[in-house]
């Protein structure tokens, strides 16, 4: 089924890249949006939970001054669900459905974001497999080997890369996840994590989260009506008593299916038996498959919703 939210217009960054923590084998892809929470998983389905988790990201080059990361694997300046640091225009609090703005900033890019790094003004230092600079580029933006990363300043950081980054020296990037309890969150090659939010249930008990996780805007009432008290399709998933995975959809938008508030989402997802739960992306992206056929009615006229990512459970 359809998993975490992810970016759908082109002007709010690259279409598919997920807005919030990306962990796919093991490796991060992609940053928080605040401390939403996320749906933890393993390839063995063992030890599933749901959990707000926060990332720190750095760069460390040969003047051994540490620059801190804005973001992994996404389009400078532009911050899909906001969440991100204290200069991010206009909050650093999450904001669904937002694009919030930084002309500054420090973002670190794998060969798994696509064919090419986003192009325009700045600076863009292209790493090796062992972290070595071979080019620097101005403008930013070009092709990436399989297994090396770079690293692409905007505006006012441009020196400070420029300063750390020289052909031929080493550049160090340092990400780490740490969960609710500020504990060390381990990224095993078996691991992936899914974005999601509001939270649904915790502990056993109905525990609806939007204002919390951004889905409630002071100045536009009608932005909290259409994403949480209107009925929607939804997609959901967590964990029951005894550890094991319950993912559901409900259909909505029609007729046959009106779909579900937040709230009743969440009363549904305790029924079911689920004692941690959270919600995922809903609304046009809410699919399941099952052996291969789709089980629900996806509720774009076209029909199933290209999207960021899914959770898969395979035989």
């Amino acid at each position: 089924m359809n998993a975490g939210y992810f970016v759908f217009d082109p002007a709010s960054g690259a279409p598919g890249d997920p807005a919030g923590i990306g962990v796919y084998g093991g490796r991060l892809l992609s940053e928080t949006v605040g401390n939403r929470p996320a749906l933890v998983v393993r390839g063995d389905a063992r030890h599933t939970r749901v959990e707000r988790l926060q990332w720190v990201g750095s760069v460390k080059g040969r003047t051994h001054a540490r620059l801190t990361l804005d973001g992994i694997d996404r389009v400078p300046g532009l911050i899909r669900n906001c969440g991100g640091t204290a200069d991010d225009v206009p909050t650093a609090l999450a904001l669904h459905d937002f694009t919030c703005t930084d002309a500054d900033e420090l973002v670190a890019f794998t060969s798994e974001f696509g064919q090419r790094t986003p192009a325009g003004p700045g600076l863009e230092a292209v790493l090796d497999r062992g972290g070595r600079v071979v080019t620097l580029r101005s403008p930013r933006g070009g092709p990436l080997l399989p297994g090396y990363r770079s690293i692409q300043a905007t505006g006012g950081l441009v020196d400070d890369l420029r300063a750390a980054a020289v052909v031929g020296s080493r550049l160090t990037i340092s990400t780490k996840l740490r969960g609710e309890r500020n504990q060390a969150v381990q990224q095993q090659p078996s691991s992936s994590v899914v974005n999601g939010g509001p939270e649904l249930v915790r502990d056993g008990q109905v525990h609806v989260t939007p204002n919390a996780d951004g889905f409630v805007r002071p100045t536009d009432p009608s932005f909290y009506y259409g994403f949480s008290a209107k009925r929607n399709p939804r997609t959901f998933a967590g964990v029951d008593a005894s550890g094991r995975i319950i993912v559901a959809t409900a259909d909505g938008r029609s007729t046959a299916s009106l779909g579900l508030t937040i709230v009743e989402t969440g009363a549904v997802a305790r029924a079911l038996g689920m004692r941690d739960a959270l919600n995922l992306d809903g609304g046009g992206s809410t699919t399941m498959v099952v052996d291969g056929l789709v089980t629900n009615q996806p509720s774009d006229t076209t029909g199933e919703r290209p999207v960021g990512d899914a959770l898969l459970i395979l035989p």
